[in-house]
């Protein structure tokens, strides 16, 4: 039976916190691929990478990257036309983390093709030995768009075994009905969906 915290218990000592595709071509105003309420929400999830950065939680970025030399995701730009000539390209400006939530050295960037951060690319490869064999068994989920990559990677996740914690005002949505929508499903089936302070709590309490 699911106790007090939940299905399961965090433990930040096995965790590893996501930060799905925090692009320029999708924060920035005007962007292509533009999600206000990512950019909203910059300042809620620079307090959650500041707060695993000094728990000592690692932390992975992950970049959608498409291609000028072929559609490297035809389905994809089926539905988002524009996306043929434009947006997330390789190499360019609009592909690189936002600066407010820039990379340090020791963390790790994983480019993908998918919404789901787990299809093709070494993110599982990285998880299970980032803090040793087989330690990471939690992946906290922060970034854009909450019911797109965010929420596919994290159904990808669970499949994996690996406990979901989904960080409600971490996640920047579309609109409000499909990020709650989301958050309403993963807290049913596929995690545990924590504020920003609830996650500090649970992080804090590990120390």
């Amino acid at each position: 039976m699911p106790n007090s915290q939940g299905p399961w218990p965090f433990d930040k000592d096995r965790a590893a916190l996501l930060v799905i595709d925090m692009q320029r071509d999708f924060v920035d105003e005007g962007a292509v691929m533009e999600v206000a309420a990512a950019r909203h929400r910059l300042p809620v999830m620079r307090q959650v990478i500041e707060l695993c950065r000094a728990s000592g939680i690692p932390i992975i970025y992950t970049r959608h990257v498409l291609s000028d030399d072929f559609e490297i995701s035809p389905l994809e730009t089926a539905y988002q036309p524009r996306l043929k000539s434009t947006g997330m390209r390789e190499g360019s400006p609009g592909v690189e983390i936002v600066s407010e939530l820039a990379p340090k050295p020791g963390d790790v960037i994983v480019d993908k093709h998918r919404y789901d951060a787990f299809h093709d690319t070494r993110l599982d490869t990285v998880l299970r030995n980032i803090r040793g064999p087989g330690k990471v068994d939690t992946v906290i989920i922060t970034g854009t768009v909450t019911s797109i990559c965010c929420e596919s990677t994290a159904r990808s996740a669970f499949m994996r075994d690996y406990k979901v914690a989904f960080v409600s005002d971490a996640n920047g949505g579309l609109d409000d009905a499909s990020h709650n929508a989301t958050l309403d499903i993963i807290g049913k089936v596929f995690g545990r969906v924590m504020t920003s302070g609830e996650l500090a709590k649970e992080v804090m309490a590990g120390v």
